[in-house]
């Protein structure tokens, strides 16, 4: 499924010619379409290393023929160019003065580790399959914020979240699609507990609070598990869903640092922000800065398995 689609019109002699780009989490589709028909279709699956897609086709005008040849490339993280070539000759340039290289040379993206075009199909395939349950993660936390925003009542927004998240489960039954394999019914507990602990305490603070808690909690279980047991069980547990092998103890006490700062970072906003900013820090920034933060994990655990591997 794609997010956002760019569409790169050119015209060559009496041809009209366009370029397709569909852009999803995943992957990117690109097209060439002459006089309206498709000419060539290329996928990128970003997982297997980002390379520019160059499309060829062949120009026939008044019985002679000349090769076409088009490239599509990023000119920043937001938007794409095309550079055409007929034989060999520049003819249209959708950004003349701007790189169509930037991703190319992006060190970021070369950083990032490149997998087997199969194993990269195999994760483009996860994602079809599981995309239905990351919707209706995001959904739930998406009603959470639209329901505290406009009440101004986290307790509430808590237990029409966590009814929405009981009706996901009960409409699974029915309904073919994966809308629980993600962290759609972690996320109904979580707002269970901060309705609950609102209740008990009558105080949405401790809504609040509910990330910074439990975020302590989960830290010092992985602090243990790391510390004593070298990772043997959630650290030997991670590993079945990382793309290589990791070292399970820095795995768990890197899970366990991560823990402690998010907890922090939610205390820090909590208290000195207000509800709105803390609402929307939750909504919008927590999870890709934990995100972020647990890429930096797996990197140290994998490179701990590495240095492991070599001294063996």
């Amino acid at each position: 499924m794609s997010f956002w689609t760019y569409q790169r019109p050119f015209s060559y002699d009496t041809h009209a010619c366009l370029v397709e780009v569909s852009v999803g989490l995943q992957s990117m589709q690109s097209r060439l379409f002459i006089d309206g028909e498709l000419q060539d279709s290329q996928e990128l699956v970003f997982s297997a290393g980002y390379r520019n897609p160059v499309h060829r086709a062949i120009l026939s005008s008044e019985g002679n023929d000349a090769e076409l040849r088009v490239e599509v490339g990023y000119i920043n993280w937001l938007s794409v160019g095309i550079e055409a070539f007929v034989d060999g000759q520049p003819v249209y340039a959708s950004h003349p003065d701007t790189s169509i290289h930037f991703a190319e040379e992006s060190r970021f993206l070369k950083a990032l580790p490149t997998q087997d075009p199969e194993v990269a199909k195999a994760a483009a395939a996860r994602w079809e399959r599981n995309k239905y349950s990351i919707y209706a993660d995001i959904g739930l936390g998406a009603l959470f914020f639209l329901v505290g925003k406009f009440t101004g009542n986290l307790t509430l927004a808590a237990l029409i979240g966590a009814g929405a998240g009981l009706a996901l489960v009960t409409a699974q039954r029915f309904i073919r699609v994966d809308l629980l394999g993600g962290f759609a019914v972690f996320g109904t507990v979580m707002l269970l507990v901060s309705a609950l602990f609102s209740l008990a305490f009558q105080s949405d603070f401790m809504v609040q609070m509910k990330s910074t808690i439990l975020g302590v909690a989960s830290a010092l279980l992985f602090f243990t598990d790391g510390a004593i047991r070298k990772g043997q069980y959630f650290g030997e547990r991670m590993q079945r869903y990382m793309p290589e092998p990791i070292d399970a103890g820095r795995m768990a006490l890197g899970l366990g640092l991560l823990g402690l700062f998010m907890a922090g970072a939610n205390y820090f906003v909590a208290t000195l922000f207000s509800e709105d900013t803390w609402l929307t820090y939750t909504t919008f920034i927590d999870t890709p800065l934990s995100i972020g933060l647990a890429y930096s994990v797996y990197f140290w655990a994998r490179r701990g398995a590495r240095e492991a591997t070599a001294q063996a």
